[in-house]
Order: structure tokens, then C-alpha cells, then sequence
């Protein structure tokens, strides 16, 4: 069993992070250690790496998708860094929590919700996938050798949601890698009963299985009829993860609209929807002209997932009478939408969000294990641990969907 110190990716505050030697978790009774495995190239016939490197992304989905954040890659590992990710534990107003945004120290208020988090100073890292080194005296089920990535959300199980069957609204939610230390080492130790198999993958696009539980989650909400058709705004891997459920799940028409370039490259390479509207970053005015024209009744199904409040704030305006838009992106926490109660209330608009997910892991898995939904070409850019800022300044750039770190 390994014993001593493991390298590590560790952050003081935002922005101020090292790569140091911490100590090699230990094993609980029920606990599973990972020691990572990746492939020596991103293509699919690498199924069977040698156990060596933990590999772990950082996903870019700024004015795409972003499911959580906000940095040039508005999504989880890219918040932490800039220590603007609110993940977020629920307290109704009664509780009033005193609640602290990493960027400013900000208090973070969402309707009658109040969020908060632990201070930055861990071990991020939350799409983890690596082989079982070691297991703890209760586990059943897995070998050593198996390769599995985890679903790293931790609920209580005990408090007012939780107890009413709500547990994604938990109040004292945390997830590993960003309220917890997660995969960012060359070890991570996990619970068995958060430990999934993964068998037809490589690990680049085993890496996918959290954000494609993510849109299956969303899919669940959505809850949609046989037949609709789906306008959905932004190509980031959760979004064109969605269309594709969307597509398998009954949806007659898929129209997926985001700005020209390398998202939509790969929306087209991976046949995520049925139309494309690639659109001017500069004046992309016309282009929505053009879409409202040739759809005159609007979509059954709007989903807002970019991330931009001026697009959240239009995207109402496409839905068809008695449809539904979803809010699928992350926001700045002032953003703010104003839509005309008179609108929801006339045309009978359904609008939900969709935050997360609990219990979609092998859902998730069956999909991208049978290559139903495709993920290859997701993650464009893989980097080694010492080179993490380089990653950084990469997904900044646009130039990159998803970067995949490894030690």
C-alpha cells in the first residue's frame, strides 16, 4: 500500500497556488484509493493504460455553457482559481448563514438561498479517473486494477431537503476538489459507494462522465415530450452533452446557436445537433433576427446555457407559447434578468433551473460507455501538473474547450 508523501496541486488563496508534497491519504474501512492511469494519446483504442498518472481537467465553457463559473472558464477548476466559485451550500433564509464569495469576500444571496464556502485553501480537482491501488476491509464490488472515476457531491442525508427526497438542495452540500481536496495529487481516496467502473473509455473521455451526469440531471428536468424542438444557446461539453440526450430522448429538432469557433467545430464533428447558427462575436444582431424570422413560433425548449445575463435575458423571447426555458449556465452574482411577468403568465412559460446532479452517474456511464453520446475531441489540450499556469493562460485563450492535467 503506498505510504509517505504524494505530489500535489495545493491553493493558499485564489491565485496563489504550488505544487508541494503532502501527505498519501489514508484508507477508511469503506474508502477506495485511486492512483491515476491515463493513455498515451487521446484516441479511443487506448482502453487499457498502465497505471501511472492521475489525470483531471479543467473545463472551458465561458459564453458557452459554464455550469459553474466564471474565469475564462466560468466552470469549477477555472472559479477556484480566481476564488469567484460560490459551491454552494443551501440555508434557507431562517438560517441566514453568513455566507462568503471567494471573489471579494462578497456575501453570495440567491433568492430566499444563501451560499457559502470554505475558505480556498485545498486541493481542487473534481473529474478525476484513476486505478484502484488500494481498498479499505468493507469494500465489495471492485479488484484492485479497476479503473473508476467518482461522483464526487457529498450530501448529509439528514437535513430539511435531504430528508424530503431533495438531496442536490442539501444544505450542507460539499463537493471534492472544490469545497474538499479532490484529484489534483497523485493520489485521491474516495467512498466505495461513490466509485463507478469505467470499462470502453479513454481516460480524456472518461474525464466527460461528470459533466454528461450533469446534463442528464438537466434532461431530467427538462422532462420533455416526444417531439419537441430544442433551441439550445451555447456549445460548451455539458451543452453539446445535452444536445445529444436530447436528441436520443425524442427531440424532432435540435437548433444549437453559439459564436463561431472551436465549440461549434466540434458541435458539428460530433453531430450534436440538427441546425447550427454559428454567430458573429462582434454583430451577431442580425443572425438573431434571422433565427426569430425562420421560427416565427419560437421552441418547446430554450436552453440558456452560455452563462451571459444579456443572452439570458433574450432568451425568453424565443420560447414558444407553452414551452420552457431552462437556465443551464452560471452567472456573475449581481447578473439579472427581467423578464415580463405578463409574458410567463399569458404564454403559460415554464421556466426551472438545473444545478448539478445527484445519483445520474451510471446513467452517465451507459451512455458514453456504449458511444450513444460522443465526448472524443472534448478535451483539446493536456497538460502536466508543473506546467498548470500554462493551462491556465491556455484556457483563457479560447483556444481550448477542455484541458486535461496529469502529474
Amino acid at each position: 500500500m503506498p505510504q509517505g508523501t504524494m505530489k500535489a496541486l495545493w491553493y493558499n488563496a485564489p491565485r496563489d497556488f504550488e505544487i508541494k508534497q503532502v501527505p498519501i491519504p489514508t484508507v477508511g474501512d469503506d474508502e477506495v484509493l485511486l492512483k491515476g492511469s491515463h493513455s498515451p494519446s487521446l484516441s479511443r483504442k487506448h482502453l487499457n493504460p498502465k497505471p501511472s498518472e492521475l489525470l483531471w481537467c479543467l473545463r472551458h465553457r465561458y459564453a458557452c455553457f459554464a455550469p459553474l463559473g466564471r474565469v475564462a472558464d466560468p466552470e469549477t477548476d477555472g472559479h477556484i482559481h480566481e476564488g469567484a466559485f460560490s459551491f454552494i451550500i443551501h440555508a434557507t433564509s431562517a438560517h441566514l448563514l453568513q455566507a462568503n464569495s471567494f471573489r471579494n469576500s462578497q456575501c453570495v444571496r440567491v433568492l430566499d438561498s444563501v451560499r457559502r464556502v470554505k475558505s480556498l485553501q485545498l486541493i481542487p480537482g473534481h473529474e478525476a479517473i484513476g486505478s484502484i491501488v488500494e481498498m479499505g476491509k468493507n469494500v465489495t464490488g471492485f479488484a484492485m486494477g479497476d479503473r473508476c472515476v467518482a461522483d464526487v457531491g457529498i450530501t448529509c442525508d439528514n437535513c430539511f431537503f435531504c430528508r424530503r427526497g431533495k438531496s442536490l438542495l442539501c444544505e450542507n452540500f460539499n463537493s471534492r476538489g472544490v469545497t474538499q481536496d479532490g484529484g489534483f495529487a497523485d493520489y485521491v481516496v474516495y467512498k466505495q459507494h461513490k466509485l463507478y467502473k469505467v470499462h470502453n473509455l479513454s481516460d480524456e473521455e472518461a474525464t466527460l462522465l461528470e459533466p454528461a451526469a450533469c446534463a442528464i440531471h438537466g434532461l431530467d428536468k427538462l422532462a420533455a415530450p416526444v417531439g419537441v424542438e430544442v433551441l439550445l444557446l451555447g456549445a460548451g461539453p455539458t451543452g453539446l452533452i445535452l444536445a445529444q440526450l436530447l436528441k436520443l430522448n425524442g427531440a424532432a429538432r435540435v437548433v444549437i446557436a453559439a459564436n463561431k469557433g472551436i465549440k461549434m467545430d466540434l458541435a458539428r464533428q460530433l453531430d450534436a445537433g440538427d441546425e447550427y447558427i454559428e454567430l458573429d462575436r462582434k454583430n451577431p444582431g442580425p443572425q438573431w433576427d434571422a433565427l426569430k424570422k425562420a421560427n416565427p413560433y419560437g421552441f418547446d425548449v430554450v436552453v440558456e446555457a452560455t452563462g451571459v445575463e444579456k443572452i439570458a435575458n433574450d432568451a425568453i423571447n424565443y420560447v414558444r407559447r407553452g414551452g420552457t426555458l431552462m437556465i443551464y449556465g452560471v452567472y456573475e452574482n449581481k447578473a439579472l434578468v427581467h423578464w415580463p411577468p405578463s409574458k410567463i403568465f399569458g404564454d403559460e412559460i415554464r421556466i426551472i433551473g438545473s444545478f448539478s446532479q445527484t445519483y445520474c452517474f451510471p446513467r452517465a456511464i451507459a451512455y458514453l460507455d456504449s458511444g450513444k453520446v460522443r465526448v472524443k475531441g472534448m478535451v483539446t489540450d493536456v497538460f502536466k501538473l508543473e506546467n498548470y499556469q500554462d493551462a491556465l493562460d491556455k484556457m483563457n485563450s479560447r483556444a481550448a474547450l477542455k484541458i486535461a492535467i496529469k502529474p
